[in-house]
């Protein structure tokens, strides 16, 4: 395995500075919102012409079957409104991500999609009001799954970062090696390789946030190796990455950061108690240490995570009330 290196100068300085900021989090409110199908799993959440998004996907089970996108809306969090869902026959739709474009005129939403005929691909639609969705349509190869994009505020363009388990091959079976790329585009919709990113032990599940002072930030779940998660940094144009073991291993990884520059990740993780839960982190461009772990159990995680009148909410699913059911919690960074 390719070692994992962080100059000791960058390394002590953030942590440095960043020691008399490490956020604690206090449990505000939580609560089960959806429940209906047999497996209800892989949350985000947005905020979009002053209501909340929450999308997540619906199947038989967590990995067969043709899964739909289920949408609710809410305006605080209290309530959520059954906006339906997305689907295309014969495909199982997996891991929908919700973005508002820049203009903040329009809703994006990313989601790959799986089939016995034509394999992995990553597709995406979007909508003006919430309620009409364009048709999905694919983007990148075959194999490709751009997990999450996020807009950078410096161009107001779409980054993403996109793993694929057969590079070589095409498939079906996975490789030893998985690769992970980056893309950049203007709207979405065509996407121009921006990076490679040089990342053993099968990197896979990726999000990708740009920080205030311009950097890229990406939290990358292994598969393989030692399967413990990875930071990476990068300057612009974010293709030289910098990378940092964080001894952790991760479930569908996700972060923000703060309004005051903290930054809090949310994963499957390992806390307190026994066993897989869904755990938020206090996060730095070097490392993970856990500082709260909600309600969950078993098959978990996969957090949507959006910061609203001075609380962190966060939405996720889990199998600890028995079949895996979304949860929504309200939490308090101080």
């Amino acid at each position: 395995m390719t070692r994992l290196l962080l100059s000791t100068a960058a390394a002590f300085i953030s942590a440095s500075l960043l020691q008399a900021q490490t956020p604690a989090a206090e449990l505000v409110h939580v609560e089960k919102i959806w429940d209906k199908a047999e497996h209800n799993a892989f949350t985000d959440l947005t905020r979009f012409q002053n209501l909340f998004y929450l999308c997540f996907r619906e199947g038989p089970s967590g990995d067969k079957g043709e899964g739909v996108i289920r949408i609710l809306i809410s305006a605080s969090g209290k309530t959520w409104v059954d906006q339906g869902t997305i689907a295309e026959a014969g495909t199982d739709l997996r891991d929908p991500k919700l973005i508002v474009t820049p203009e903040n005129k329009r809703l994006y939403l990313l989601c790959t999609g799986v089939s016995a005929t034509a394999g992995r691909q990553s597709r995406y639609a979007t909508t003006l009001d919430g309620k009409v969705w364009t048709p999905l349509q694919k983007l990148l190869a075959k194999g490709d799954t751009l997990w999450r994009v996020t807009i950078n505020p410096a161009d107001k363009r779409f980054y993403g970062i996109s793993y694929n388990i057969h590079p070589t091959s095409g498939g079906p079976a996975p490789e030893k090696e998985w690769s992970l790329k980056g893309y950049a585009s203007t709207d979405g919709s065509v996407w121009q390789l921006s990076s490679i990113l040089n990342v053993p032990g099968q990197p896979a599940e990726t999000t990708l946030r740009f920080l205030k002072d311009g950097r890229a930030l990406a939290l990358v779940s292994r598969q393989g190796g030692d399967r413990k998660g990875v930071i990476g940094t990068a300057s612009a144009p974010y293709r030289d990455w910098t990378w940092a073991a964080t001894g952790l291993p991760l479930g569908g990884p996700n972060f923000i950061e703060l309004p005051d520059g903290r930054l809090i990740a949310g994963s499957r993780g390992f806390g307190a108690t026994p066993g897989p839960h869904m755990v938020l982190f206090a996060m730095t461009p070097t490392s993970l240490a856990p500082i709260l772990e909600l309600p969950s159990g078993g098959d978990c995680s996969y957090p949507g995570l959006y910061w609203h009148d001075d609380l962190l909410y966060v939405t996720y699913y889990s199998s600890h009330e028995g079949k895996t059911a979304i949860y929504h919690a309200q939490v308090r960074v101080k």
